[in-house]
């Protein structure tokens, strides 16, 4: 649609005629996307990341060489050595600043490859003995892994940035940054971030406005419906009255029959 004309109605008769086009959507066939190939585009840039730490621990879990996106992480060492040494140098003195402060044993992160060219993380940690102890990403804390991952791709590009549960394996008193930090990272790129969480400590930042938080919750079985905070009066009142984002808007999101599991046997 485009300001209220259709444009492309599918299925259409050729899709009856071969279901293999439904495999497809028109945004994704080149031969069909000319006239909006530059949404297609935008698309494409989009960035989401989720990275799980047991595949950056354990790369033997995965296959590193498989073709497409990459959500999960597991070729995330490798993007990262494929960056410009000075940019990458950069960047990772910026996130070893900031691991300092959340562990401040670590004195230095690096990037290293070892032997079979294999790239690597390596933190060297100040120690009781006179020479300093150095860790690799396989004995890092999951939570280490996360930040470093989520610093990483805040600081990689300006597309849009889509981050699933950001929060996890991080502590609470970080959680409760990461709205500021992702703010004031994102600010002179004007670049846009959304966040999919149910972090009652994420959502305690006063700095959030109802105008930037839409509501999920589920509708039928398959569809989810999505309003914005500040479309409900109730969430409005709420804040008005001095409670945080968390404490007006997260209880609306909980399923319904959600007591009831305190019955389960």
């Amino acid at each position: 649609m485009e300001n209220g004309s259709l444009i492309v109605n599918r299925p259409d008769k050729d899709d009856k005629l071969d279901e293999l086009r439904l495999t497809e959507t028109h945004l994704e066939q080149i031969t069909a996307n000319r006239e909006f190939r530059v949404l297609a585009e935008e698309f494409q840039k989009i960035l989401y990341l989720h990275l799980v730490p047991q595949l950056l621990k354990f790369p033997q879990l995965a296959n590193r060489d498989a073709a497409g996106e990459d959500p999960f992480g597991i070729r995330f060492l490798d993007r990262l050595m494929e960056t410009p040494e000075k940019t990458r140098r950069s960047r990772l003195k910026k996130i070893e600043s900031a691991l300092r402060l959340a562990v401040p044993e670590l004195q230095e992160l690096r990037d290293v490859r070892d032997e079979k060219g294999i790239p690597h993380l390596e933190a060297v940690y100040q120690r009781w003995r006179p020479k300093a102890g150095r860790q690799r990403e396989d004995q890092f804390s999951d939570g280490t892994l996360r930040l470093i991952g989520l610093l990483w791709t805040l600081l990689d590009g300006d597309n849009l940035l889509l981050l699933e549960e950001p929060e996890l394996s991080l502590h609470s008193s970080i959680v409760a940054k990461l709205p500021e930090i992702i703010w004031r990272m994102q600010r002179a790129k004007k670049r846009q971030v959304l966040v999919s969480s149910h972090s009652a400590d994420l959502f305690s930042d006063r700095g959030i406005s109802a105008e930037e938080v839409a509501l999920l919750k589920p509708h039928g079985s398959e569809g989810t419906e999505v309003e914005l905070a500040s479309e409900k009066e109730s969430i409005r009142l709420l804040l008005e009255g001095g409670m945080s984002m968390a404490e007006a808007a997260l209880p609306m999101t909980a399923p319904d029959s959600v007591s009831q599991l305190t019955f389960f046997d």
